[in-house]
């Protein structure tokens, strides 16, 4: 959510905000605030000075009394009891307003950086730099479930008679390699200074609203039926919302945290839920990071998030992509944000795996999330996320890019002590 002082100063700058974005629907919710607030402020403005005018009457009427000028007294305490009637129909009006104010608010998307491409959907992301060579080997390399599959690793077939398309059973070693590659990334982001945490899978609908935007709530959440909770789309959501409506000491910051949880999505919309495979499903595991910094820390603490993406794939000898999401591409809270893509050598192409963004103050704002200087002012932190590792969909790049043509796996030095000490994993048929 975007300070209401742009609108009130700079009505033009967050309507060419949302045009960046293709969004022109939202546009007339710009002059609607704007409206909306003077309104607000006329209201409080005539309260306050009822109010005002309360006080001095309430504070004449003693005087009165004690000058034996009751009837007086009496005129006044009916005046002041008018409008004290008049106030709390005023406070109510302002209520609403504010209310409304509000609801629009959360629907105008946060104001992009500059440099941001401006495109309208992801096919228009622009490349930045790669990391690693993007090799295709002389081999075919099976399908990922066929990989998989080869090691008796993968069952969709049961997972969809007990659960229903969208799910999977991991079996062996694949199951072991995946969380195995959880526990590298966890101990990886530990020794980069993130405190470790196991968040809330659940949370409120009011942490839901102030983490992310409605149309991204729709899409993505499951809601407990005859309950006030959500399952997490990612564990971002209740990472950031712990600090919700708290003030933080400036000496604090950053808050640095990275988090394990299970993820749930309905995947609603273009790309739907994939019928053969694991790439786009309804359920997985994911090792996440989050910061909440100061405003002038946070572009500084983006460029190392993604680099950390980049330095953990590169160390499981997977070659990546950083890909600059451009303004359509950007979820409304969004200052900036990048994917990191992992090779495919059986498609010959990036995929992505991870997502880094900047949502400035936007997310604070929403959230309540504020640090305390030193001069006493109180300000709204920056809150930036970024994906650590989500298997299994990471696992397609991993299994793709260490397959050899007789068809083992070979795991990479730092993976091996959460493989047992193996170096190779061999199909069953082997």
């Amino acid at each position: 959510m975007i300070d209401i002082k742009l609108i009130r100063e700079n009505r033009d700058l967050v309507k060419e905000n949302i045009k960046k974005k293709f969004q022109d629907e939202k546009l007339p919710l710009v002059d609607e605030v704007y409206e909306l607030d003077i309104k607000v402020r006329e209201v409080q403005t005539k309260a306050d000075n009822l109010k005002a005018e309360k006080n001095k009457l309430s504070a004449e009427i003693g005087k009165l009394m004690q000058a034996g000028q009751r009837d007086e007294a009496e005129k006044i305490k009916a005046q002041i009891a008018n409008d004290g009637s008049e106030i709390s129909a005023l406070e109510e009006e302002q209520e609403a307003l504010t209310k409304q104010i509000k609801e629009k608010m959360m629907i105008i998307p946060n104001i992009i950086a500059d440099d941001v491409p401006i495109g309208r959907t992801d096919a228009e992301n622009v490349e930045e730099k790669t990391f690693g060579e993007a090799k295709v080997p002389s081999f075919e390399i099976p399908y990922h479930s066929d990989i998989m599959a080869s090691f008796d690793g993968l069952d969709k077939d049961a997972a969809g008679r007990v659960s229903g398309n969208g799910f999977y059973y991991l079996m062996g070693d694949i199951a072991r390699l995946h969380s195995a590659v959880l526990a590298y990334a966890r101990d990886f982001m530990i020794d980069k200074g993130f405190t470790y945490c196991i968040p809330p899978f659940m949370i409120h609908s009011d942490a839901v609203d102030g983490v992310m935007s409605f149309a991204e709530k729709e899409n993505m959440m499951y809601k407990i039926e005859g309950e006030d909770l959500y399952l997490i789309g990612t564990s971002e959501h209740s990472m950031i919302a712990k600090f919700k409506d708290q003030i933080l000491n400036e000496k604090e910051l950053p808050i640095t945290m990275t988090s394990y949880s299970p993820c749930f999505r309905k995947e609603v919309g273009a790309h739907g839920i994939e019928e053969r495979g694991v790439y786009r499903i309804h359920q997985f595991e994911k090792q996440e990071m989050i910061v909440i910094c100061k405003p002038e820390d946070s572009e500084e603490w983006y460029d190392k998030m993604w680099n950390y993406s980049v330095e953990l794939f590169r160390t499981l000898d997977i070659p990546v992509r950083k890909l600059v999401c451009c303004s359509g591409d950007l979820a409304d809270l969004k200052y900036r944000s990048c994917d990191i893509e992992a090779w495919s050598p059986r498609q010959g192409k990036y995929f992505e795996v991870c997502s880094c963004s900047n949502l400035t103050d936007a997310q604070a704002r929403r959230l309540g999330i504020r640090y305390k200087k030193e001069d006493g002012s109180k300000e709204f932190a920056h809150t930036l996320n970024n994906t650590v590792i989500a298997p299994p969909r990471m696992l397609i790049a991993f299994l793709e890019n260490n397959l050899q043509e007789d068809g083992t796996v070979l795991i990479p030095e730092v993976l091996r002590p959460y493989m047992g000490g193996k170096d190779k994993l061999i199909p069953k048929e082997k």
